[in-house]
């Protein structure tokens, strides 16, 4: 039975390359599956896979080519400008937003519901929507979540192919950027948006980079209403003032409040759940972090739990929190000042931080110990702690 369903992962992930036209995860799965198959003592089964990698080109099609949209690529690299989100096949959880986030998102939704369909001469140009905030706080999630309520393909803009290394083949890939989403009903994802949007005073850019943000906008300036553009960035001080002027919606996303940090935790982490008490201390020790990072966690705590098959607990998943609090911007979060103290600092903080929320039962669950040791812990002298370590 155990090897029965080790083989159809195999066959899941196949189908799964298959489905998103994925050339090279088809073959190498097949012939992963192919080996296993041998080891199983299949051998015809597994000669019948090879022999069908074989014989069979390296191309995937969809089955009805009368529905594959040509998509534009850089003239000289043959490099693709835009790549295809299949948001059905993705499976998020909900996005959190406070209401007045939301009601610029509703309201942006409700206006693409419904301009195209309305027979009014001035409201010309595109929808066009600008995220800007801190990294991990949402933003691809959010274009997402707009393209998957709006019924409508998710085209991500892939910047790296757009500004080509023969500088003035970038304005034509921009051309054929908006072309595509001109004639095509979706929404135009432009992530990492600064790349081609910076003030044109900058004097560290190059001339023709400066260009680039003219074309931008003219380009953008052409496109009818039916066209629903949205640009993340996560560096909006970097925006030219006439990029800022051509998105009617802004919204910034910031870190997660408390409220927030608090459904992100129990719906990343579901099905896995924790008690009240130390659910609240979770969103406690993740002040500071992005929506990204709380995710990042829960899948290591869920992928844990599945490879030791057992249930874990908060003794399990503060090493994980910890470690993600070295480095990077989570260098500013409450929880990369304990990342590498030792426990008589760590619970003699959290006790100064908040003795009502960290009581001595929740310490011994932190740290698995007892609770007259969490007790001992917190009353024992700090001794020769190095001063940049204190917290």
């Amino acid at each position: 039975m155990e090897k029965d369903i080790r083989l159809m992962n195999e066959v899941i992930r196949i189908v799964n390359g298959a489905l998103r036209l994925d050339t090279n995860k088809v073959r190498n799965y097949t012939s992963h599956l192919a080996d296993k198959l041998d080891a199983a003592g299949e051998q015809s089964t597994a000669d019948r896979l090879r022999k069908v990698l074989a014989e069979t080109d390296s191309q995937l099609r969809p089955a009805d080519v009368r529905f594959q949209k040509s998509l534009p690529v850089d003239a000289d690299s043959r490099f693709p400008l835009l790549e295809h989100v299949a948001i059905k096949q993705l499976n998020e959880p909900p996005v959190h937003l406070d209401d007045s986030q939301w009601a610029v998102v509703n309201e942006f939704m409700s206006v693409a519901g419904s301009q195209s369909a309305t027979d009014n001469d001035t409201l010309t140009g595109a929808l066009s929507l600008l995220m800007y905030g801190a990294p991990g706080t949402g933003k691809s999630r959010l274009a997402r979540h707009i393209a998957g309520e709006l019924g409508l393909e998710l085209y991500v803009a892939r910047l790296d192919g757009l500004i080509s290394s023969f500088l003035g083949s970038t304005s034509k890939n921009m051309r054929a950027l908006f072309d595509f989403a001109a004639g095509t009903p979706c929404v135009l994802f432009l992530d990492e948006f600064d790349a081609i949007a910076k003030l044109r005073g900058d004097t560290q850019e190059l001339g023709e980079l400066k260009r680039v943000v003219n074309s931008f906008l003219q380009n953008l300036d052409t496109l009818g209403r039916e066209s629903i553009i949205v640009a993340a960035t996560n560096h909006e001080g970097l925006l030219d003032a006439a990029v800022w002027r051509r998105f009617t919606y802004r919204l910034s996303l910031q870190l997660p409040n408390t409220g927030q940090r608090l459904c992100m935790w129990r719906d990343f982490l579901s099905p896995v759940a924790f008690p009240k008490a130390q659910m609240s201390a979770l969103v406690d020790l993740s002040e500071g972090l992005s929506g990204s990072d709380i995710q990042e966690i829960s899948t290591r705590v869920k992928r844990r739990q599945t490879a030791l098959d057992s249930p874990v607990s908060l003794h399990d998943l503060f090493p994980i929190l910890r470690n993600l609090g070295i480095g990077g911007q989570e260098s500013s979060s409450f929880i990369s000042t304990l990342t590498q103290v030792d426990d008589v600092v760590l619970v003699r903080a959290l006790r100064l931080r908040n003795p009502k929320l960290y009581s001595y039962a929740l310490l011994s669950k932190l740290l698995n110990v007892s609770k007259a040791k969490a007790h001992r812990l917190a009353t024992q002298e700090v001794k020769r702690l190095p001063e940049h370590k204190r917290v």
